[in-house]
């Protein structure tokens, strides 16, 4: 009897974890919504969603900040990416790491950073109240959508700086030359251009803004959306049948999907081509022309890395228990070495160990789907991009829901955490991995193989050191999302599982600011060390980053 080959085994191998680590959790969670708590089928909970004033205005809700944090993004983003890629600006470099640093920065702290700012008691807000002038909080609609708008940007700036820096020169030139104004220019040949990475980048915006938690819990103060009542209603369903919060969970999974595929079929119709001969020249603007640039971009770019300046500066501020006091000190700092080092040390073991995983398995993966193109890989490579469009919520909900009873109970342990973050996570190393070995021709594994060796032995020793670059920044984009995770980490967690996410979404609403600035610098200084690693071997490609 002939044994399988090797990359039989890594399909299957494949199609058993997702199996059992995303569709039986989603198909739980599908099927829980349609059954009442008395165990019996029925329709009445999608029935209540839509009777529901509640909820159908936290449906509501969630298509309004999503798609005016889309609209802040894509203003944003493309401002940011035309200047830089059109205009000689001065440290262009700088203004580029900005946008980084407010891509790695979790939206929950930007929401703090702007409590502290413009909040009831908020920095600036006081500083104004001395001169008479009394300004607007920050929470409700419009403090969301300034953090969605500032924190999501990064998408549609990297996406469409590389589009832009990629457009043929000569069909611009010939527009010009054919008396085309620049803005008539920009729009009928420029814009078709780049469409395809401006839709992607929106995608991405509108997809982590409709799925993220921390923002409008922290900064709703009644403006709920379906994140924030899928986890209230969870809450209040713990021991019982959860079954509004997994009807929810059904909701958002099936929005997401859908943008996902409006954007594809919108592609598909709207897809221009041209041909890369010369690239485009940065232009030196004059004048008040070049004053408006550099302001544009130093204002957005700071603007969105405010969470970074704001949580070194406060975390480095006198508190006197949760209140900030005049002076510097490192009180914020000893306590976290004296009373909360376990929460450090649970967010670095738990990220280590879904990064090792994500790095073992999503490179088999990854070679897998990049050298076997087959209707099974493809449906496989598909199948992957389930959880990356799944709102953190959702598998929270999803894996409490199917490991709280039954065979596998995983309940309370560090495992239901490591395994949440390693399948919500795992598609970065596979997508890097099968990106890199398409550039690789297969020739050289293939004369290994005809030389003796298997397939396995041939990939360890010829394919892997080739491709060590891709997988070690696939694993550090994955490190910086795992250690970031909040939403399904605070559905999961125990005393003895926190991480630093949640610890920090907790001690913002206990108001003890000065602390969660300390943990929050913490966390921005691994994901900063996690970007300059990614960049090390992406030889500082912005875009791989996506």
């Amino acid at each position: 009897m002939r044994l399988p080959g090797f990359w039989t085994l890594v399909l299957v191998f494949a199609w058993t974890l997702l199996f059992i680590l995303l569709f039986v959790p989603l198909g739980t969670v599908l099927i829980a919504s349609f059954i009442d708590k008395v165990g019996e089928p029925t329709l009445n909970n999608y029935i209540t969603f839509i009777e529901s004033a509640r909820l159908r205005r936290a449906f509501v809700n969630t298509l309004v900040v999503g798609f005016a944090g889309l609209g802040g993004a894509l203003v944003l983003g493309t401002i940011m990416a035309f200047c830089l890629t059109r205009f000689q600006i001065a440290g262009s470099r700088f203004v580029s790491m900005l946008a980084i640093l407010a891509l790695v920065s979790p939206p929950f702290i930007g929401a703090y950073s702007w409590i502290v700012l413009f909040g009831a008691g908020g920095v600036f807000r006081t500083f104004l109240r001395e001169f008479g002038i009394n300004m607007p909080t920050i929470y409700g609609v419009s403090g969301i959508v300034i953090v969605f708008s500032l924190k999501f940007y990064p998408f549609v700036y990297l996406l469409v700086s590389g589009a832009l820096s990629n457009v043929n020169r000569s069909l611009e030139e010939a527009a010009e030359g054919l008396g085309l104004t620049p803005w008539q220019r920009t729009m009928k040949i420029t814009f078709p251009l780049v469409l395809p990475a401006l839709s992607a980048g929106g995608l991405l915006a509108l997809i982590q803004a409709i799925a993220d938690f921390g923002t409008p819990r922290l900064l709703g103060r009644g403006f709920n959306v379906l994140a924030t009542e899928a986890f209230t209603l969870y809450s209040a369903e713990v021991g019982s049948n959860p079954s509004m919060a997994t009807t929810i969970s059904v909701i958002l999974v099936l929005l997401s999907m859908f943008f996902v595929l409006v954007q594809r079929f919108f592609l598909r119709r709207n897809v221009y081509h041209g041909n890369l001969i010369n690239k485009p020249i940065k232009i030196r603007l004059k004048g008040w022309k070049n004053l408006a640039a550099h302001l544009a971009v130093y204002a957005i770019g700071l603007a969105g890395a405010t969470p970074v300046i704001i949580s070194i500066i406060f975390s480095l501020r006198r508190t006197s228990g949760p209140v900030f006091q005049s002076g510097f000190a490192l009180q914020s700092y000893e306590r976290i070495i004296f009373g909360l080092g376990d929460v450090v040390r649970n967010s670095l073991t738990f990220s280590a160990s879904s990064v090792i995983l994500i790095v073992i398995i999503g490179t088999l993966i990854g070679a897998l789907v990049a050298r076997k193109t087959t209707l099974n890989t493809s449906l496989l490579d598909g199948a992957l991009m389930i959880p990356f469009v799944m709102p953190g919520i959702v598998i929270g909900i999803a894996y409490i829901t199917v490991f709280n009873t039954g065979p596998l109970v995983l309940t309370g342990t560090a495992l239901i955490i490591i395994l949440s973050i390693f399948i919500r996570r795992l598609p970065y190393t596979v997508r890097t991995t099968s990106s890199a070995l398409r550039q690789i021709a297969p020739s050289m594994e293939e004369a290994a193989i005809s030389l003796g060796y298997s397939p396995f032995q041939a990939f360890a020793k010829i394919t892997v050191p080739l491709i060590v670059p891709g997988i070690i920044a696939g694993a550090m984009l994955s490190f910086i999302t795992a250690i970031n995770e909040l939403s399904s980490s605070l559905v999961l967690y125990v005393g003895s599982t926190m991480t630093i996410p949640v610890r920090i979404y907790l001690l913002i609403l206990d108001g003890d600011l000065g602390t969660a600035a300390a943990l929050s610098s913490i966390l921005l200084i691994l994901s900063g060390a996690a970007v300059y690693i990614a960049f090390r071997f992406l030889g500082r490609n912005e875009q791989a980053l996506l």
